[in-house]
């Protein structure tokens, strides 16, 4: 077995932009310095996602310098309310159509520009998985998918509109370097834990050491809800 794993990956990822929103900015959007695990796992799950199996991401590596870029665009100012959607679903009378026209405003954002990482990971069965199911099944799809650039969705780089391409990097080759840098990134979104009832956001407090952010396991310690 590699130092890897057998169900470990390795995934180049790299776009023209990014933005991994900070949840505490209400109105401006803000990016975090780097890519969250919660992205990084996002993009797996885009490539291959199956409720057999769970994904977890170990580190993620900034290859490129961190690069900002400000932008003004339109968004939407409002969302459509949940009790509008349930009273669709009982009568065909209500329109759930937002006309942008009508509900648009310029807001700016601080995102990232040419961004390059790799992203560390591995999977686990979960306790949905089938007597069909095994760890060889989903490596080897994962592996050819991601070599053919399959996906079910197209990945993302923190906001939709910024594509994100990929590659897989077999075990048995190079990868490229991380960026020379040393920092603490504060407290950053880990993801969702959605075992309680209702989403609970989850935070680790993040550092950069020589260009790679090391994640820690959902059940550490080091992760606060």
């Amino acid at each position: 077995m590699s130092e890897y794993g057998k169900n470990k990956i390795r995934l180049r990822v790299w776009g023209d932009y990014a933005c991994f929103t900070r949840p505490e900015m209400k109105v401006e959007r803000l990016s975090y310095e780097v890519m969250t695990p919660s992205a990084a796992r996002n993009i797996l799950q885009a490539i291959l996602w199956k409720p057999a199996i769970d994904w977890r991401i170990t580190q993620i590596d900034v290859i490129k310098p961190i690069r900002w870029i400000s932008i003004r665009r339109n968004e939407l100012s409002s969302i459509i309310p949940t009790r509008r959607v349930t009273q669709a679903m009982k009568s065909t009378s209500h329109d759930l159509g937002i006309f942008i026209e009508e509900d648009r405003q310029q807001r700016a954002g601080l995102f990232l520009r040419d961004v390059e990482y790799v992203i560390h990971a591995e999977f686990y069965l979960t306790s949905r998985a089938g007597e069909a199911d095994n760890e060889a099944k989903f490596r080897e799809s994962f592996a050819r998918r991601a070599s053919m650039g399959q996906c079910f969705m197209q990945p993302y780089l923190g906001c939709r509109e910024f594509a994100a391409f990929y590659e897989l990097l077999p075990e048995d080759a190079g990868a490229p370097q991380p960026i020379e840098e040393t920092k603490a990134l504060g407290w950053m979104l880990y993801d969702l834990d959605y075992g309680r009832g209702k989403p609970t956001a989850m935070f680790f407090n993040a550092e950069l050491r020589d260009g790679s952010l090391r994640v820690p396991a959902a059940n550490s310690n080091e992760v606060r809800r």
